[in-house]
């Protein structure tokens, strides 16, 4: 059986990283990249990486539907890609700004790099799953906002909804996506997101005033209070739904393995 790898970026490894384990990470790793010693300081926190040569406990191919405290029904609000009446469900809390949604986005590459070192077979999960289950019509796809490392990624989120308003959403969820550069360092500016929103062709003055005005502070701040509700502590952190009952769920970074197999076992 194949080793997977489980690494979900929370406020632990953050805070752990940020108080205690950055002086001597800088120590060893000066020549590194910080998006290369956030991932080393998550090697060493206890917890942060799990290597297992069993399944996930979490697979549940018998489809029972797992208890989950309040996790919020899918509706017309939220943002999707899919059959809206797709049988099997995929809803993803991410933050524009973590490292690893990046890698199971396919778009982190320094990140990628590392978690192949650990485990060669391991792959992006999120392009598979979009162009072999969700365009095809057998999953739905729902993105849902978790910005818990700072105002960059609350203002990333409210960005990408502003650009929605212009149907644009998915190119600027995929724009921020493939310009991380480390957390909190201005990259997602409200000058940069603007100037991002220039470059996908989205009009400008719309867009400025909607991000301005912070039209949707209280719609992103209401999906991360709800993810805290249903358990949701760091990303990526996934729920795999069948005719609305949560049946598994992806804890971090998971192989593409892993998660078309909890995919596979939720469309049978």
């Amino acid at each position: 059986m194949s080793v997977f790898i489980r690494i979900i970026y929370n406020k632990d490894i953050k805070n752990y990283f940020s108080k205690i384990m950055e002086p001597e990470i800088k120590k060893e790793t000066s020549k590194l990249s910080m998006p290369m010693a956030i991932v080393i300081a998550g090697v060493l926190i206890a917890g942060a990486i799990y290597f297992s040569s069993l399944s996930p406990k979490n697979n549940n191919s018998d489809n029972k539907a797992i208890p989950i405290a309040s996790l919020q029904p899918i509706t017309k609000e939220d943002k999707t890609l899919g059959d809206s009446k797709a049988k099997v469900a995929l809803i993803l809390y991410e933050d524009y700004q973590c490292p690893f949604c990046g890698a199971v986005n396919g778009t982190n590459e320094e990140v990628i790099n590392y978690l192949k070192q650990k485990d060669p077979t391991w792959t992006p999960f999120m392009p598979e799953i979009i162009n072999n289950y969700v365009k095809n019509g057998k999953v739905l796809f729902v993105y849902r906002d978790f910005p818990f490392l700072g105002e960059e990624s609350n203002q990333a989120s409210e960005a990408a909804l502003c650009a929605g308003d212009q149907n644009k959403f998915w190119e600027f969820h995929d724009y921020l996506y493939s310009n991380q550069k480390g957390e909190n360092k201005g990259n997602f500016s409200d000058t940069n997101l603007k100037s991002f929103a220039k470059t996908l062709g989205l009009e400008t003055a719309a867009f400025d005033q909607c991000l301005d005005s912070n039209k949707y502070n209280e719609t992103v701040s209401l999906s991360r209070d709800e993810a805290n509700k249903s358990g949701v502590s760091g990303t990526p952190k996934g729920y795999i739904l069948k005719n609305g009952k949560v049946v598994s769920t992806i804890e971090g970074a998971e192989s593409l393995t892993t998660v078309k197999q909890k995919i596979e076992d939720a469309l049978k």
